[in-house]
């Protein structure tokens, strides 16, 4: 398979995975994830291949779905045999586990993978980021959802097993976001490094990985998968698309369209986004903020 969203090569014992949109900070659309469901099995059927990393071209590793309305759209086989609409709340589920069901390779898979954060990982991107076995993100990295304040719920939830329920509310309820640096102290990122370092930390992970038995490899990632199953990890996200579904018929989420069909996806955003200042959440210290909703650092606080 030729691949045009994504970029797919095999070396020294790993396959990395590249989300090819820059232009669009790799927003994914069904285009983009047809290919890196594909490409995941390929690595996972390929004996050359110990583990996979996930990353992202450009300045963000993803930013979450393209809202434009690239490649989501419905009866693109041109067969002529009626599609579902979207219409209906069972369309809606449809939709939402049509995409779960591409992202979840990651999870079945039997190679572990690495996640690669960098930039932006929002809303979308946090579905696939989580649902790598390991996250090593950038100290710089923004990691959140915001579509959570108006949008729907999350239609992947691994959050709550990687953060505990408490963080999990703090983010998902508000939409803020974490740094890389606090989303490895809270538990969504295994560690978080700067920036310039980012690449080496995870090939570094890689090489090691590499000198392992793939055999050894699925046995020990599945073996833990299957602890966090028998917690209700996958039956979890069945119920978090249900529970999208039923979050998109909220009135937020129709007036965040008409906005949208009023003033463009950006000016939807930004009216959304500007009651929350700087979206930030901060996981250390109190949480001061200016007339504008920005944190303030507490020491410069206390020297007014």
């Amino acid at each position: 398979m030729s691949y045009e969203y994504i970029l797919y090569e095999v070396a020294e014992g790993r396959a990395r995975i590249t989300l090819n949109r820059p232009e669009k900070r790799n927003a994914l659309a069904n285009p983009l994830l047809d290919e890196l469901e594909h490409a995941l099995w390929e690595a996972d059927d390929d004996t050359r291949v110990h583990s996979v990393i996930l990353r992202g071209a450009g300045k963000a590793f993803c930013a979450g779905y393209d809202l434009s309305g690239f490649g989501m759209g419905r009866g693109e086989e041109g067969d002529g045999v009626p599609r579902r609409s979207g219409s209906t709340i069972d369309d809606d589920v449809w939709g939402l586990e049509r995409n779960n069901r591409k992202i979840r390779a990651i999870w079945e898979m039997h190679k572990p993978s690495i996640a690669q954060v960098h930039g932006a990982c929002l809303a979308g991107g946090t579905d696939l980021a989580l649902a790598c076995d390991m996250v090593i993100a950038a100290d710089d990295a923004r990691i959140g959802f915001p579509p959570a304040r108006n949008l729907g719920a999350l239609p992947n939830n691994l959050w709550v097993y990687h953060c505990g329920p408490q963080w999990a509310k703090r983010l998902n309820l508000t939409g803020d976001t974490v740094t890389g640096a606090e989303a490895a102290e809270i538990g969504l990122a295994l560690k978080s490094v700067p920036p310039e370092l980012l690449e080496a930390e995870v090939e570094g992970l890689a090489d090691r990985l590499a000198l392992i038995d793939p055999d050894l490899l699925s046995a020990n990632k599945r073996i833990i998968n299957m602890s966090m199953e028998l917690m209700g990890a996958q039956v979890l996200q069945r119920l978090a698309a249900e529970n999208d579904a039923r979050g998109h018929r909220a009135p937020a989420t129709r007036e965040f369209f008409k906005a949208m069909g009023e003033k463009g996806l950006a000016g939807a955003f930004k009216e959304r986004d500007a009651r929350f200042g700087d979206g930030r959440a901060r996981v250390r210290g109190p949480e001061i903020r200016d007339e504008r909703g920005f944190l303030v650092d507490p020491a410069d606080e206390g020297t007014k």
